[in-house]
């Protein structure tokens, strides 16, 4: 056994302690100043939030050091509360507290509230990494007399140390541990609890990846054995004494200098400690158990049956009750070994996860999981009371030698509950702005960004780097999304196009219909508006009630079963919804109950239907409330039921609206938008960019009912478009490229070219809808004055008018 050689390749990532980084987390700071409603803080001197307070409750563990710039605060807030800014830098940088205003593009036009004097470089590390810590471990003194170690692993990767079952923490506490090793060997260490001796150890067989293999390793007080799948695989002299390290028990790692590491990437099942050697009739019963049935009790140290399927706290059933805390959070709902999750149907509404006694429980550990990176708080600023609902950020700015950076920190600014409700609640896709956020430590640059699905470079290349759009480090399908990281993705000046097109489906593109409703344009004077997000919608379903109108916008393709029946119900008590999405309504998430984890899982159906590879049906549950993920469609909510139209994929092509009803009265009161049948709209003079239809869009029931060629056995497809319904105008793209999707998510072709329709519908069961259709319908109001007609018709329809 060689771990120590293989931990000296890793030591500068791993060696700085809690109490350390802390320590250094300060440095230049000065003490607590305040400046104006802005505070600095020095650490030590401030009152920690719950958050952070529970960051000292997080067991040693090692640490990765983020060079640059990185920083996050609350995603919403209301006004007259404080933000906090929790801070890791390198470097000194300036920080201004702005309102998204005026241009798009230019940064000078939006409104300084607060500007904080120079600050100094305050790093903070990060420490990704997910296993079981069980704070009270075996007992250290008394040598044991005789030991089986047991668990079910499928391995993800090798490459690399990986812990499994441990009270082990190289290089001075050599206690026992059950390991896997760079090649994919089973390794057991059996040692006095003190310094590392490689003569301690033994090695065992080679595991295949991505396979659920059955481990029981064995000590009789003179030979070690190794059994795989019911099979004697190794065997080794190996004398006592032997002693338990004085440090955690961990599953799912080992310690190194105190600090837990040496992460399992790989899914773990019934991690079991037996005081006595098992037998080999019962190694070959545990084993065509696969994890369904709990060991008996004699000479039982300890047993995890996993079976918690949410939440970080597992029980152990032994009589000692060494009960584990989950850190790092970690992926439920996976199954045992005992399960096939490509068996399940995908058109089964009858399964129920909960019901199915073969399905057992495991546990998915990645080494870069992370979710909350429990900062410091460096800067805090009070929102004004009178603060306008909106976009905001805080903007830092410094240099990289002589090249500026810029980095953006959005957050969302609701309404006070002291204030009334504007006539207006614009709903930001927050869900989405989550779901791309794909590398959540970058490089940060100054201007415009364009990027793809995977982000921006990333600062360390370990760094956790996965989305909805990108699987974990080690092929682990991303399942889950942290809310209490940095989302630069979000920010104000990321694209998503070639240059030449300017496009973003994020923030920056739906700052274009916020800049509309402000009169920026010159239209009109102003309407006035509060803007939520799609997780203050799922906290608070009744907070649509009592606006005129509701506005959807840009790519708002994630959401809960929660939101969107509250937006059935706004609408079934005569509300008016105007949609200025595509792709709407795609995929259900669901969050933990304290709102700092999204949940998401998307089936894998091939190459660009946006699924995470590996996913498969039976593990497409979530852990947050047991119920089936994926299209929101075969879920039980539809969007069509909710606002009339479907998403049908995507394509790098780019068109226009094609007029189809031009004596519809949205098109002709109260103003004219003065266009005839066939003519064009959605686009700049002479058709160019900004266009209405690029990237993701919508269309009706019939519409996607055409594409649909067949119905998979099991499956249903509702047949017609619910009544009251009227397509205005037709969203029209070349054929070729991309992926264009029927209504059960497999490839098709577009009818007619037709990639979006713009409808108006008067809901049967209550309510109105206009629903454009396409992602970029917003950004088209910064250049045609035809859409901009429309739309303040929608409003006027909708009891809503500008300012005077």
């Amino acid at each position: 056994m060689k771990k120590h050689d293989t931990m000296r390749t890793r030591k500068k990532v791993m060696t700085t302690p809690r109490r350390e980084f802390l320590k250094k987390s300060v440095i230049g700071l000065t003490a607590a100043t305040m400046h104006g409603t802005g505070d600095v803080l020095g650490g030590a001197e401030k009152k920690r939030t719950t958050a952070q307070a529970a960051e000292d409750k997080v067991p040693p563990h090692q640490s990765l050091d983020l060079p640059g710039l990185h920083a996050y605060a609350e995603k919403s807030i209301p006004s007259g509360d404080t933000i906090h800014f929790r801070i890791s830098s390198t470097l000194p940088y300036r920080l201004k507290v702005c309102r998204l205003a005026g241009s798009i593009d230019d940064l000078n036009a939006d409104v300084v509230l607060h500007a904080f004097p120079p600050s100094q470089p305050s790093p903070q590390p990060i420490h990704p990494g997910s296993y079981i810590h069980v704070t009270r471990g075996l007992t250290v003194d008394t040598p044991l007399k005789a030991l089986s170690l047991e668990c079910w692993v499928r391995p993800w990767h090798v490459g690399r140390y990986q812990g499994l079952i441990t009270q082990y923490d190289y290089p001075n506490s050599g206690g026992i541990g059950l390991f896997l090793s760079p090649s994919g060997t089973v390794e057991l260490y059996l040692g006095d609890g003190g310094e590392y001796n490689r003569e301690r150890g033994m090695t065992g067989p080679k595991l295949p990846v991505k396979k659920w293999s059955h481990i029981v390793a064995s000590w009789d007080g003179d030979t070690a054995t190794i059994w795989l799948n019911g099979k004697r695989s190794a065997t080794s002299q190996l004398k006592g004494p032997v002693r338990t390290g004085r440090c955690p028990l961990r599953l799912g790692a080992y310690g190194h200098n105190g600090l837990a590491a040496n992460f399992l990437n790989g899914d773990m099942a019934m991690p079991t400690i037996y005081g006595r050697v098992l037998p080999e009739r019962e190694i070959v019963n545990r084993f065509e158990a696969k994890a369904l049935k709990t060991p008996p009790e004699k000479e039982l140290i300890a047993c995890w049956p996993l079976s918690e399927e949410d939440g970080d706290q597992v029980a152990d059933i032994g009589p000692q009750k060494h009960g584990g805390r989950i850190i790092n959070h970690a992926a439920w709902m996976i199954g045992g070994p005992s399960f096939d999750a490509a068996k399940v149907g995908r058109f089964d509404k009858s399964y129920d996860p909960t019901k199915d006694k073969n399905r057992g429980h495991a546990v998915r550990f990645a080494s870069d999981d992370l979710y909350d990176c429990r900062w410091q708080t460096t800067h805090t600023f009070k929102i004004p009371e009178d603060a306008k609902s909106g976009i905001y950020a805080g903007r830092f700015n410094y240099s990289v030698g002589d090249q500026p950076r810029e980095y953006h920190v959005t957050f969302i600014v609701r309404k006070s509950k002291k204030r009334p409700k504007a006539p207006i609640l614009v709903l930001c896709s927050t869900n989405t702005w989550m779901a791309y956020n794909a590398a959540p430590f970058p490089i940060a640059v100054k201007g415009r960004n364009f990027i793809n699905t995977d982000g921006l470079k990333n600062s360390v290349p370990t760094a956790p780097a996965y989305s909805m759009y990108r699987n974990h480090n080690h092929g682990q399908p991303t399942y889950y999304m942290g809310l209490n990281m940095p989302w630069p993705n979000a920010g104000p000046t990321v694209l998503y196009s070639p240059a030449n097109v300017g496009y973003s489906h994020l923030t920056r593109g739906e700052l274009f219909a916020h800049r509309w409703l402000d009169g920026h344009y010159g239209d009109h004077a102003g309407y006035d508006y509060d803007v939520v997000t799609d997780l203050d919608l799922h906290r608070d379903p009744n907070l649509l009630k009592g606006y005129r109108a509701v506005v959807m916008n840009g790519h708002s393709e994630y959401w809960s079963g929660e939101a969107m029946d509250a937006v059935d119900r706004y609408l079934a008590g005569s509300g008016k919804l105007m949609a200025l999405t595509g792709n709407t309504m795609l995929w259900r998430v669901s969050y933990n109950p304290a709102g700092t984890v999204m949940e998401c899982r998307k089936l894998n159906l091939g190459p660009g239907s946006g699924g995470r590879p590996d996913c498969t049906v039976g593990e497409l549950y979530h852990s947050q409330d047991k119920r089936r993920g994926c299209l929101t469609q075969l879920s039980g909510h539809s969007p069509c039921d909710v606002v009339g139209l479907i998403g049908i994929g995507w394509s790098p092509h780019t068109g226009v609206y094609h007029l189809d009803e031009p004596d519809h009265f949205l098109f002709n009161r109260p103003e004219k938008v003065g266009l005839k049948k066939g003519d064009t709209f959605g686009h700049a003079e002479k058709g160019d960019y900004p266009r209405a239809i690029y990237h993701e869009w919508d269309v009706r029931l019939s519409t996607i009912g055409k594409m649909t060629k067949s119905i998979p056995q099991g499956a249903t497809l509702p047949e017609e478009d619910p009544a009251g319904m009227v397509t205005l105008a037709r969203g029209l793209i070349k054929p070729g490229g991309g992926g264009i999707f029927d209504y059960f998510l497999r490839r098709t072709e577009l009818v007619d070219g037709m990639a979006a329709e713009m409808i108006y519908w008067k809901r049967p069961k209550g309510g109105e809808v206009f629903h454009a259709g396409a992602i970029p319908s917003g950004w088209t109001l910064s250049v045609d004055a035809r859409m901009r007609t429309l739309l303040r018709n929608v409003l006027h329809h909708f009891g809503v008018k500008p300012a005077v």
